[in-house]
């Protein structure tokens, strides 16, 4: 039986020091060959939903986001915010803050859904209204 957890495990809004930690881990990983990634959007009742996968042995790290999100994982990988980190083994539902930036390695090909509220009527919109990194993100570079 699959259950549905909210976990208690926040990617908390983020200290200097966790988000450097973070930053320092991606300046590190654009050092090796990316793997694309593919993004898909969907906009319904006013929710803007931004799904990527993952795939085994893939290690990312996140846009800086500056909105509360609720985040969905399916799959199995480890999430880092630079000072606390969780295995995600099976599906979570998790309530995220504000002023985050994380970092996950997939242990297996792992679908994470990011949701919000929003007025906006386009991905591009939207990407605006989550991060000032919009311009760094994967899906504006496939």
């Amino acid at each position: 039986m699959n259950s549905l957890t909210v976990t208690s495990f926040q990617t908390v809004s983020m200290s200097d020091i966790g988000l450097t930690k973070v930053r320092e881990l991606e300046s590190q990983m654009k050092q090796h060959p990316q793997v694309p990634i593919e993004t898909t959007h969907e906009f319904h009742a006013g929710v803007y939903a931004r799904t990527i996968m993952v795939p085994r042995g893939v290690a990312l790290t996140g846009a800086q986001i500056k909105i509360p999100t609720l985040l969905i994982i399916n799959g199995n990988c480890m999430v880092t915010n630079g000072e606390q980190s969780k295995l995600i083994a099976g599906y979570e539902v998790i309530a995220a803050p504000l002023n985050r930036k994380t970092a996950y390695y997939a242990y297996d090909d792992t679908h994470i859904t990011m949701l919000f509220a929003t007025d906006a009527t386009d991905i591009e919109q939207a990407e605006y209204e989550f991060t000032n990194e919009a311009d760094q993100l994967l899906s504006r570079r496939l």
